[in-house]
């Protein structure tokens, strides 16, 4: 059961309005959405749901369940990313967050990741004039004005080269987006990592923003607040990656391990935001410390950030950032100061 996964590209393709059809039928939007990311797997759903999924692409259960593909991950160098929520090669990734919480320099940084790395990168320009996109544009080949402009380029393009491309989620909406996918896997090419920006922020009010994702990456805005960036929400993101158990079995764990140890501090928190640390009984206390090393080593300098926070960039690869949280959470570095584990690469 745990090589099976849901063809989330056949399902964003078939149901373009996925969270009222899912509603139509009696399925909760948030089931859904947890099922197409991984974070309730396939094993573990009601048979109904994955019929009345089926029911709705008007396919097959065959259809729907992929069995024993292993799903490839593109290692974006960003820690929290990469241990929480991985960037899937050829998916889908749906970026959550109100303006102010870092979405669009985490977006140019995967820009300027990937057209290193060889990616042709393209940006559907949106309606409206949003100044803020210019961070994004020094590591764009090409800007499309038009969703015909960025059919023709993958079209002619997309065979021989890896794609990127970045929309924002008003094109969802209008089902432009869908379209696009459609189009091009009718000839051939189903592979384009697509990313998927909220200019409004107006995402986060919406139980399913962009319909199925195989990445969703959640900006956490009391992150951003205390300016712990990259602002991701490490348990409210999620990536069908994680879904795939046995070739890396040993990031499920550390994930798992990390997340829990998370969740707890953040509980904590708030209790010692009221009556202070000495509130908390000594096994707690270390508890709320790790955590709170945790999140600090979580923060990263991003490489387009370099000019405004006078911080060089660092780029993590996610065996090291495996195994810095897994010695931290062993205690290995309980007597470090929170402060110096700030805007770090690798230990």
């Amino acid at each position: 059961m745990e090589n099976l996964r849901l063809n989330v590209s056949l399902l964003r393709r078939r149901v373009p309005n996925l969270t009222s059809s899912a509603k139509s039928v009696g399925l909760r939007p948030a089931t859904v959405s947890n099922l197409c990311t991984g974070k309730i797997p396939i094993g573990r759903s009601e048979v109904r749901t994955i019929v009345a999924l089926a029911t709705l692409a008007e396919c097959t259960l065959d259809e729907l369940i992929i069995r024993g593909e292993k799903i490839e991950m593109i290692e974006t160098g960003i820690k929290t990313l990469d241990l929480f929520a991985p960037l899937v090669k050829g998916g889908t990734v749906g970026l959550v967050a109100r303006p102010g919480m870092g979405q669009l320099v985490v977006l140019a940084e995967m820009f300027y990741k990937l057209k290193k790395d060889s990616y042709f990168t393209i940006l559907l320009k949106p309606e409206g004039e949003h100044p803020d996109l210019d961070a994004i544009k020094a590591d764009i080949n090409l800007v499309c004005n038009t969703i015909d402009e960025v059919y023709d380029t993958i079209a002619k393009t997309g065979k021989n080269v890896d794609i990127a491309f970045a929309a924002d989620r008003s094109n969802v909406i209008s089902g432009e987006i869908n379209r696009l996918q459609q189009r091009l896997a009718d000839i051939g090419i189903e592979d384009v990592t697509t990313f998927l920006v909220d200019l409004k922020g107006e995402a986060v009010d919406e139980d399913f923003p962009y319909g199925p994702l195989e990445t969703l990456w959640q900006f956490d805005a009391d992150l951003a607040f205390r300016h712990k960036y990259p602002a991701i929400n490490p348990i409210q993101s999620t990536s069908t990656v994680l879904e795939d158990h046995q070739p890396e079995q040993a990031h499920n764990q550390v994930q798992k391990a990390a997340q829990k140890l998370l969740r707890r501090y953040r509980e904590l928190r708030s209790l010692v935001t009221v009556h202070g640390i000495d509130s908390l009984p000594e096994h707690e206390k270390l508890t709320y410390k790790r955590g709170e090393l945790l999140e600090a080593y979580l923060t990263q300098p991003l490489f387009v950030a370099e000019e405004f926070t006078r911080i060089k960039g660092a780029s993590v690869n996610l065996q090291n950032t495996l195994q810095d949280v897994r010695k931290l959470l062993d205690g290995a570095y309980d007597d470090l100061d929170v402060e110096k584990m700030n805007f770090i690469g690798s230990l």
